[in-house]
């Protein structure tokens, strides 16, 4: 096991199955797929089983990864699955079965371009799957969107935090920019597997065949035949998405106290974004960087906010585009929002990113005259 602290240059990937051994994962199920296999590999490599016990298995298929995912994190195990956009979407039967059972888990799929099987390159539009629930019923899973291999480590922990004070399925929602780049990253500390008494302790709804004794027995299941009680389910659930909606926002802002214009970006996007914001400066144009770092829950008071003070917005996303739809639902009109993306698996260049703004900057310039 490698010192904590120590520097590491690692791909996202690599980072993530790092981070999963690092913070007391339980178990990992998952099925390879490009851009995101380096996970599984990384696991095999490093032999958790062999220092804390972590159990790592190859399923069938994606299907069968969800569905162990949902049998590990039912029995109160921090259990995670990886993917890529096509089988992520296969999963989707099995997340809103964790949803509606409200049974924690981590899910991350590192993006590549679609629809349908589309292209091994790296893409954003899994973003309306991953927010909207691409399974049935009204439910909402925890989202976060690393921009750096850093945020890949750090954000394993994180997920499995607010999944389980939740209980909630968490995803992480990187692309395979983030997912197949190195860079420099810290591990975070080590922390052990809980124990079945600690558990039992934290978890006294799992279904872990722990204090049958003292407790009637705990059952995990989405099902409810009656329709009043189904109803008082979904207000619970509703009542508890609001609560992580007032409580667990995250986000980050570059140079926006004098910005006239804002771009919005999120993941590689926002990177990339960030670039052409330092280009665009030097330029004259005062430009400013949103990041929401939580899409789900998503920022929409501080977008609101920042509406106020800036002539239009630019969402820079590596799809047709689609947080868009949350950019301008939280501006309410107050300002223009355009978008600028690529397809296909072609990752903007920051200039092609300033060209976007300054066709914006024009327009609103022939709105004033």
């Amino acid at each position: 096991m490698k010192e904590e602290n120590e520097v590491l240059l690692l791909k996202g990937n690599e980072a993530i199955a790092r981070a999963a051994i690092r913070c007391g994962c339980d178990g990992y199920f998952g099925y390879p797929i490009t851009p995101q296999s380096e996970v599984l590999e990384t696991l095999a490599e490093l032999k958790p089983w062999e220092t804390t016990g972590m159990v790592v298995l190859q399923a069938e298929s994606e299907v069968a990864s969800i569905n162990m995912l949902y049998g590990g994190g039912g029995s109160g195990k921090r259990v995670m699955t990886s993917s890529s956009s096509p089988g992520v979407a296969l999963m989707q039967e099995g997340i809103s079965y964790m949803a509606g059972a409200e049974v924690p888990g981590l899910i991350v799929n590192v993006q590549r371009g679609g629809p349908g099987l589309g292209t091994i390159q790296p893409s954003q539009s899994d973003y309306n799957q991953a927010t909207r629930g691409g399974g049935n019923g009204d439910y909402n899973v925890i989202v976060l969107a690393p921009a750096s291999v850093q945020e890949m480590a750090d954000f394993v922990d994180l997920a499995f935090t607010l999944a389980f004070r939740y209980r909630n399925p968490a995803m992480i929602l990187s692309d395979g920019v983030i997912g197949q780049m190195m860079e420099k990253v810290v591990l975070p500390p080590f922390k052990k597997r809980r124990t079945e008494e600690e558990i039992a302790k934290e978890c006294p709804w799992a279904a872990n065949g722990h204090g049958l004794k003292k407790r009637e027995p705990n059952v995990i299941t989405s099902l409810e035949l009656d329709s009043a009680k189904m109803e008082q389910k979904n207000l619970h659930l509703q009542e508890k998405y609001q609560t992580i909606k007032d409580k667990e926002v995250r986000y980050e802002t570059q140079q926006t106290e004098d910005a006239e214009y804002l771009i919005v970006a999120f993941g590689s996007a926002a990177r990339i974004s960030q670039k052409a914001m330092e280009i665009a400066r030097k330029r004259g144009i005062k430009v400013g960087l949103f990041r929401p770092i939580t899409l789900w829950p998503f920022p929409e008071k501080e977008i609101k906010a920042l509406s106020k003070k800036v002539k239009g917005m630019l969402v820079v996303e590596i799809n047709a585009g689609q947080m868009i739809f949350d950019v301008r639902c939280a501006v309410e009109g107050s300002v223009p929002v355009e978008h600028y993306g690529r397809l296909g698996g072609i990752v903007p260049d920051p200039d092609e990113i300033i060209d976007a703004l300054q066709s914006m900057q024009k327009k609103n310039d022939s709105r004033c005259l």
